[in-house]
């Protein structure tokens, strides 16, 4: 385009003495310029093309995984409302589950009257449960009588039965989307589901999903991951974003957008699930600054728990990671490295 105007602005600066050696010249300027411009388009059109095609997303391996245009997108029904069931038990955490529902009942997309998701929670019995910091909820429906979802969301929680377990296994069969948010990937990994696939979690459980699910690729650093019709977002906040991401997969980017201006949400990791990098590698433990093994929080080593294996002291935060670690700790040490080298790998 640049010499398209250059060569019309020097056609008409010359227009009074040109004579007809100059004309040929100009009308040889004149003709490269134009196809330059055709050739500038069609390069353009070509780019605009293949930008168009799939992703390409890379996993700890720093190996290429496509990701197709089925599986980035969802379909919405044409009527009704899409069911998103919140599977919850005892010590559900509050943000792991309330986060992606405020995200999904804000959802307005445009022309339609009706809210476009149904939310409802599901858990093994009508009891009341409850949750971190005390709240208590009464299930809407049992894992007997509830709806068929279409999105399964599964915070951090206590231990699931295997009724529990067969639930999610059945329902995800026909569900769009199936994700854990925080530690809830330990309820959805016991399922056996990820098995062979590459999942994240909380920061801190790092360590301990790494030594429980061998077969499972961890991904430090990531904001959420993605596989197929299972999902795992890190800790806390990180549903909040996975979720965006599912308004988004059905809905567009501008729906989502919008969805998240009015929460007043300011992040954008729901745009990028490598947008965790701060915690793609493990903070050092040091004689000065001690942190739990397990969980890697900071501990006072005048009050921890602690272990002595291979003439190396180890701290914990919690009686129960210094029973994780000492279960297995040759293999724990394994996992914990093997994980951390894996995703040093692939930054």
């Amino acid at each position: 385009m640049m010499i398209v105007v250059i060569a019309a602005t020097h056609l008409s600066s010359e227009n009074r003495i040109m004579n007809a050696r100059t004309i040929n010249r100009i009308e040889l300027v004149y003709r490269a310029a134009r196809f330059g411009f055709l050739l500038a388009l069609g390069v353009l059109a070509l780019s605009a093309l293949l930008a168009t095609g799939a992703p390409v997303k890379i996993d700890n391996h720093s190996k290429p995984i496509e990701v197709t245009a089925e599986a980035s997108s969802l379909k919405p029904p044409d009527k009704g409302q899409i069911p998103i069931a919140f599977l919850i038990s005892d010590g559900a955490v509050v943000i792991d589950f309330c986060g992606p529902w405020e995200v999904f009942q804000d959802v307005m997309v445009p022309g339609r009257e009706e809210m476009p998701f149904r939310l409802y929670t599901v858990a093994e019995t009508k009891n009341p449960i409850r949750t971190s910091g005390g709240m208590q909820i009464v299930p809407d429906y049992t894992i007997e009588n509830a709806p068929p979802p279409k999105v399964i969301v599964i915070p951090a929680q206590s231990q699931p039965s295997p009724a529990v377990l067969e639930w999610i296994k059945k329902s995800s069969s026909t569900t769009d989307v199936t994700m854990s948010v925080c530690t809830g990937a330990f309820v959805l990994a016991k399922t056996g589901l990820l098995n062979g696939k590459s999942a994240t979690t909380y920061h801190g459980a790092f360590g301990r999903f790494a030594t429980q699910f061998p077969d499972i690729q961890l991904k430090r650093g990531a904001r959420f991951v993605e596989n197929g019709n299972l999902a795992t977002a890190g800790g806390l906040s990180s549903g909040i974003d996975l979720a965006l991401r599912v308004v988004e997969r059905y809905y567009g980017r501008e729906v989502a957008r919008k969805t998240a201006y009015n929460m007043e949400y300011q992040g954008e990791g729901w745009m990028n699930p490598d947008s965790n990098q701060t915690y793609a590698t493990s903070l050092v433990s040091t004689p000065e600054h001690p942190l739990c093994t397990v969980c890697g929080m900071d501990v006072d080593p005048k009050v921890a728990p602690k272990s002595v294996f291979k003439g190396t002291t180890y701290y914990f935060c919690s009686e129960d990671d210094k029973k994780t670690f000492d279960a297995t700790p040759d293999k724990f040490i394994t996992a914990v490295t093997r994980s951390s080298a894996i995703s040093g790998s692939s930054n």
